[in-house]
């Protein structure tokens, strides 16, 4: 009897390897054929101009790394753009500070924002404001379309715009003005109001 049964264990432990082999490449296939498949390449689709995020009678205040207000605006509505980095605000109503700490204005039935509001494009009823400042007089600009660069004190419209300085008042077709080198340069059609200066006491 124990002959037999050593016997038995002696031909079973022969083909042992060979059943363990099968085992593990059972196992190996197994693996394989449930492991996830490799997706293949990731095509980027296309950026939509879409806002990803809207506010409603808002106000967006930017500070400085001192704390300074740098900007603050108001509006309506306020569509942000994310391929851009732009948002399109209804009823727009911008103040801007520069590094002198000149205030300037802007108001428009619609605007574009950059992210920091230094740069913003306005149409319908566009009025730029800059503050009178160091003993120099406001600026106002009115228009159609205005473009405006707060920091950096530039205003151009390629469409007719009335320029208030002080008391003087002048017309064009197409302005562009740099508030930093006192530089405004006027085309088309320009008409100008210059009023007497008032006598000295």
């Amino acid at each position: 009897m124990m002959a037999t049964l050593r016997h038995s264990w002696e031909r079973v432990s022969l083909y042992l390897p060979v059943l363990l082999m099968a085992l593990l490449a059972l196992g190996s296939w197994w693996l394989v054929r449930n492991a996830p498949t490799v997706s293949g390449p990731v095509v980027e689709r296309p950026v939509r101009h879409e806002p990803d995020y809207t506010m409603t009678h808002f106000m967006v205040k930017d500070f400085d790394a001192q704390g300074r207000m740098q900007s603050e605006i108001r509006g309506e509505r306020g569509d942000h753009y994310p391929d851009t980095d732009t948002m399109e605000i209804q009823q727009v109503d911008m103040r801007g500070f520069a590094p002198d700490g000149a205030k300037t204005t802007a108001t428009a039935r619609k605007g574009i924002s950059n992210s920091d509001a230094s740069e913003v494009q306005l149409w319908g009823n566009a009025v730029v404001v800059r503050q009178p400042v160091g003993g120099k007089p406001a600026l106002k600009f009115e228009g159609e379309f205005l473009h405006a660069w707060t920091q950096e004190e530039r205003v151009r419209s390629h469409l007719p715009v009335v320029l208030t300085r002080g008391e003087d008042r002048f017309t064009s077709d197409k302005l562009e003005y740099d508030n930093v080198s006192q530089i405004v340069q006027m085309q088309g059609r320009v008409r100008g109001v210059l009023q007497p200066g008032r006598p000295q006491p």
